[in-house]
């Protein structure tokens, strides 16, 4: 994360503001759109009942995967909007249908990794055994190579993470057509990925409102990307990215502010309900 931030002074210094400006509102967006992926990760964690002491080394393979899969899916993106400019505004009205989406999504939708079509096509194409190996992706048994839980969450992890960047390479698109902006706060945001889990994973279900306020950043980014030719003509390429900056920022920290408000209000009703009940 720290590597992260840096980059972004180091582009003040080699690029201009209006470049470091964009790098940081795109690595921002990416490293909101990553909480969500945690969550994800914990399930699956919890799915394929894997020990503590391998969640880091897991990560990390599937970090390593995630960014090859991610510059792949980037130079496909970028090779398409060059070639057909056009697709950007399909961009914008995907992002702001996912906005919706992701706004009115109800808690009960929960993830499940064991129903999940990758995990059924490892199934099907691969001779898996039903625990970790010992900390070993590849074993033998009776002469024959298995694979262990391990090596399923590693796939998992890694495709879950492209399943997301479905959402959040547009919305960097949106952001910036700069490639060196998409490619880097992509992979800097995803090399944190590891770090962050270990910091957020007791406290990413407290931040209840995070989700919407996501998908208002969303939603934002694809109503700019629809509307960049009349933008372009009232306002600057330097103020938008400020204000792209600022929205972004706003919504985010408001959200996780609000989630917190909304916890310490429930904590308290549920304190004062507990005493009502004790008298």
């Amino acid at each position: 994360m720290a590597l992260g931030l840096g980059f972004f002074v180091f582009l003040l210094f080699e690029e201009n503001q209006t470049v470091a400006l964009e790098y940081l509102s795109a690595y921002l967006m990416e490293k909101s759109l990553s909480i969500d992926n945690i969550f994800v990760f914990i399930l699956i964690f919890n799915a394929f009942r894997i020990k503590e002491i391998y969640y880091g080394r897991s990560i990390l393979f599937g970090v390593l995967m995630a960014i090859v899969f991610r510059v792949i899916f980037i130079t496909l993106g970028v090779e398409l909007v060059d070639r057909f400019h056009w697709i950007l505004y399909v961009f914008g009205a995907f992002l702001i249908y996912t906005g919706i989406k992701m706004f009115t999504a109800s808690d009960d939708e929960e993830f499940d990794p064991k129903t999940h079509p990758v995990y059924k096509w490892i199934k099907r194409v691969l001779p898996i055994v039903p625990h970790d190996g010992g900390g070993k992706y590849v074993i033998k048994e009776n002469g024959k190579r298995r694979y262990t839980m391990l090596f399923v969450v590693v796939i998992m992890l890694s495709v879950i993470d492209l399943v997301f960047a479905v959402d959040s390479i547009p919305a960097v698109m949106g952001i910036s057509k700069n490639k060196m902006v998409i490619y880097t706060s992509n992979i800097f945001a995803v090399l944190g990925l590891r770090s962050l889990f270990f910091l957020l994973r007791g406290a990413v279900d407290k931040f209840d409102y995070l989700q919407q306020g996501v998908a208002i950043v969303l939603m934002f980014i694809g109503a700019k990307m629809l509307a960049e030719h009349w933008i372009s003509q009232w306002i600057g390429k330097s103020a938008q990215v400020v204000i792209s900056l600022a929205v972004i920022v706003l919504c985010i920290v408001g959200s996780i502010i609000y989630s917190k408000y909304h916890d310490k209000r429930k904590s308290l009703k549920r304190e004062a309900t507990t005493n009502a009940e004790n008298i």
